[in-house]
């Protein structure tokens, strides 16, 4: 018998969480899943926002100062890929770890490593310092960040899911979701701050860093936040009655390895734009006109807050219409989009704006369903580990080298043809719909 099906505590923190809920004994409450599932899912995309905005305006200059701007900056982006191909690599070694030692462990092991690596850039040398060694050191840490983040996996998204109401399931779906604007809001506003607030010399040599010892702090909060639900008696029983238990990595494949590889590409257009209205933005922003940083992070923040209003909207209209529907239409709106994206955001300040504002809409209600059209196909004793390793395999073909990409064919191509990268995820979940609406229909 493991620790897990022994239900012995596996940590100090998880005997806190479980005193933190004695006097709720026996309750199962929707709206703690959901704030559990927020405040997780905001501390893991504040760390990726923090660590994308200082791709942009941090690294090149002290990391890669040997070479120009945009070779940097492409080199900073390159890194900034690894934590996108290592967290396929963390699940499967924290499946393991769950299905030995239990959720709590788990948990426990992967926010204490995504926080150790987030805090440890905060102390990273400079070029000048060490050499070329400082790549080496920050590639290290993004591949922590990156495993860290496979292992994260909590499976309250899925019990949030599984017990959401037959006409409320696009509301319930979209709810994890919000963790990507609301992090975003926090780590631009955070940045632009610190940059509004200290001269060039200061940001470079000591600013930068403080954004990612907040993110230390947000993660301890969340980690405490996570185990109080995930770990108390209520909700492991749950979890097992709902089949919600890691299954082997190779079982899973054999079982739902259509599933997986359909839930990888079905959200492509929504996270293709996801990257086109963050971080390459600023990326372009920041090397090919004279406007500063604070700037145009300030309007990411504001157009974040209106990803969080698109995103709420997306469960009504999920519920009225179907999510495959909502998805298929939003695909081919970012298809419609990409056709004149560039033009705005090369159009000067109000080109910018009505850029950034546009984008986080139609982001808000393709990404506020993006996880939840094909997880349920999974069988249910395959879910919570087939669910972790679709959101992997999805941010890596999806997101984890579209920063490098968009920038790349802009740098030799032209602005126009990041909006054909734009197009290309749009396509991408176009076919994956359609390929599982006759997986369905076969079925």
């Amino acid at each position: 018998m493991t620790v897990a099906q022994s239900g012995a505590p596996t940590s100090s923190l998880e005997r806190d969480a479980r005193r933190t809920n004695e006097a709720h004994a026996g309750e199962v409450r929707p709206g703690d899943i959901a704030i559990g599932v927020i405040i997780g899912r905001t501390s893991e995309f504040f760390d990726f926002f923090v660590y994308a905005i200082a791709s942009v305006v941090v690294f090149p200059k002290l990391i890669f100062p040997y070479v120009d701007a945009l070779t940097g900056t492409l080199y900073s982006f390159a890194i900034f890929s690894l934590a996108f191909v290592a967290r396929p690599l963390g699940t499967l070694v924290f499946t393991a770890i769950d299905r030995a030692y239990g959720r709590a462990m788990k948990l426990t092991v992967a926010l204490f490593l995504l926080g150790t690596s987030t805090v440890a850039i905060a102390f990273l040398p400079h070029y000048e310092d060490i050499g070329i060694a400082a790549a080496y050191i920050l590639a290290v840490l993004r591949i922590g960040q990156g495993m860290a983040l496979g292992g994260s996996w909590d499976g309250l998204a899925s019990l949030l899911a599984l017990n959401a109401p037959p006409n409320r399931r696009g509301y319930y779906a979209m709810i994890p979701q919000l963790g990507a604007p609301l992090g975003l809001m926090v780590a631009s506003a955070l940045f632009a701050y610190i940059i509004g607030n200290l001269s060039a010399a200061d940001f470079l040599d000591w600013g930068w860093r403080y954004p990612f010892f907040v993110a230390f702090a947000i993660n301890v909060v969340a980690l405490f936040a996570r185990l109080r639900i995930a770990v108390t008696p209520e909700y492991t029983k749950l979890f097992e009655s709902r089949e919600l238990q890691p299954a082997p990595i190779l079982e899973t494949l054999r079982y739902g390895g259509r599933n997986i590889v359909i839930g990888a590409f079905a959200p492509l257009a929504s996270f293709a734009l996801f990257h086109m209205v963050t971080v390459f933005p600023l990326s372009w922003v920041f090397l090919y006109t004279d406007e500063g940083p604070a700037r145009f992070l300030m309007i990411e923040a504001v157009g974040a807050a209106v990803g969080v209003g698109a995103i709420v909207a997306s469960g009504w209209l999920a519920d009225r219409v179907g999510r495959r529907t909502l998805l298929a239409s939003t695909a081919a709106a970012i298809a419609a989009f990409s056709g004149f994206a560039p033009q705005l955001l090369a159009g000067g300040e109000i080109g910018e704006i009505v850029f950034m504002l546009s984008g986080f809409l139609l982001l808000g209600l393709a990404f506020g369903q993006a996880s939840g059209a094909v997880a349920s196909n999974f069988p249910t004793n395959y879910r919570y580990t087939g669910s972790a390793l679709t959101s992997d395999l999805a941010w890596l073909f999806g997101a984890g080298f579209a920063p490098w990409v968009a920038l790349e064919l802009t740098s030799r191509f032209g602005l126009g043809f990041s909006g054909a990268y734009l197009l290309s995820g749009a396509i991408g979940t176009l076919v994956a719909l359609f390929v599982n609406r006759q997986m369905a229909h076969d079925r």
